[in-house]
């Protein structure tokens, strides 16, 4: 990589700091020409104070603090300077203007990553907890993305990878130079370590589920019919009004995502069509990507209106879930005294959901706040025992869970090869794949196009 990049690496807007960096073998000559001093040699992580002036006029266009990574102490494993301005996007734009004109490169997306990873700065897996940790939701998804960034992934695979491998060294060596095959006692050995090696990957793998909550939360989906409170309930979920309410049926036809937390697990709230037959075209649509979320989604609410009886539709919804993850809202409990007083809460619910006795029911008021706690507690319920069941460490990347898969399908493969006493070179097969399925997670065997696939997630500055 012999080029210079260049990046901002804090948000865009108004800030009191903008921190800009660059990244290679001319970023001093760079940092020099913005200085307006080819003298200038910062000592390295001192941090120092200098005018950084315009080529053309020599006019200071900003103060800022530089600091110097000599490489290979660097990030990147490259020279490396960051430059602290004042936050102003017109300054921060000028100096990266600057930057460029004096040869530099803007960078692209996790191109400073990629680059760490290049120089052997980090592996790939600590790359990518680096980008985890910066999307983190909450301080749980942020305690295993740093887990992940201080290496524990390479920790974790490291022993099984020296296992497999000196399994394959095993068989290469039987393969090679012995004519007969191998010893029943030493194809016994190598089964059980095998097995051994299978479990622990499998193990691993397990804690996905755990990992996956953690890190992207839940989709919960909120389906009815017309008028029985869908975007109130949104709203007040929510703390804000978010979703346009009116008592017009077929107000909400788009789908609307907010994203909040209960209990330390995000949560992704989807506000749906109300679902009905209609001749309206665009309603129609809208309907009809409410049952797509309804499949898509982790749980469904089912919100009824408690202030009116049941009705077909109601019916016609419910069943319409029994197959997935589901909990029946009873809406508007606020309205059920002048409605009708003979009526006892826990009655009508039961009422509302005749027929669906196994299911999880939960009544509550958007208007008045009331039985919203319980909701909360109903939503995570079934999600928190998984959540909180993965002690240690957790696997939260669905590419490092699917090459985790894959490893213990090969290596299950080659212990049923061994117990059928087919030969080494087909059991070697699904070894050697097993060892570079467990090289891809942390970027030993990954292929250049996987590489561009996984950074292009990453935001430019970093």
């Amino acid at each position: 990589m012999p080029d210079t990049i260049v990046a901002l690496a804090t948000p865009l807007g108004r800030s009191g700091i903008g921190v800009i960096r660059l990244s290679g073998s001319d970023s001093l000559q760079i940092v020099r020409a913005l200085v307006g001093d080819e003298t200038f040699t910062p000592s390295p992580r001192v941090a120092t104070l200098r005018k950084i002036v315009e080529p053309e006029k020599g006019e200071p266009t900003d103060e800022a603090v530089i600091t110097y990574f000599k490489a290979p102490n660097s990030f990147t494993g490259e020279d490396v300077v960051e430059i602290s301005c004042h936050g102003s996007p017109v300054v921060l734009r000028q100096v990266i203007d600057q930057a460029l004109f004096n040869g530099a490169r803007l960078a692209g997306p996790g191109e400073f990553s990629l680059r760490a990873v290049a120089n052997g700065r980090i592996d790939l897996s600590e790359a990518e907890a680096i980008r985890d940790l910066i999307n983190a939701q909450t301080m749980a998804a942020a305690k295993q993305s740093v887990r992940q960034m201080s290496g524990e992934v390479s920790h974790l695979l490291k022993p099984l990878k020296d296992d497999l491998l000196s399994a394959i060294v095993i068989l290469e060596s039987a393969l090679e130079f012995v004519e007969d095959d191998l010893p029943e006692a030493q194809t016994e050995s190598l089964i059980s370590t095998l097995s051994k090696i299978q479990t622990s990957v499998l193990g691993l793998a397990s804690t996905f589920k755990a990992g996956r909550l953690i890190r992207d939360g839940v989709r919960i989906a909120l389906v009815g019919r017309p008028n029985v409170g869908k975007s109130s309930l949104f709203n007040a979920l929510l703390g804000s009004d978010r979703a346009i309410v009116t008592d017009i049926a077929g107000t909400t036809r788009d789908q609307l995502h907010e994203r909040f937390i209960i209990g330390d697990i995000p949560i992704s709230l989807i506000d749906t069509a109300g679902l009905r037959v209609t001749d309206d075209v665009i309603e129609i649509i809208g309907v009809e990507r409410s049952r797509r979320t309804m499949a898509d989604a982790d749980l469904v609410l089912v919100v009824m209106d408690s202030s009116e009886a049941i009705n077909d539709e109601d019916v016609a919804i419910c069943k319409s879930v029994e197959d997935l993850p589901h909990l029946l809202v009873s809406n508007k409990i606020d309205k059920i005294a002048l409605s009708d007083p003979g009526i006892g809460e826990s009655e009508r619910v039961l009422n509302l959901a005749g027929g669906f006795e196994r299911s999880a029911k939960v009544s509550v008021s958007a208007t008045t706040g009331e039985g919203l706690e319980q909701l909360k507690e109903a939503i995570v319920e079934p999600f928190s025992p998984v959540a909180l069941s993965g002690e240690g460490f957790l696997i939260s990347d669905a590419r490092h869970h699917d090459l985790l898969t894959r490893t213990a399908n090969e290596i299950d493969e080659s212990i049923n090869h061994l117990k059928n006493g087919i030969s080494e070179e087909i059991v070697l097969i699904g070894l050697h794949n097993g060892l570079r399925f467990l090289g891809e997670i942390t970027g030993e065997t990954t292929t250049e196009d996987m590489l561009t696939k996984i950074f292009s997630t990453f935001c430019i500055g970093k």
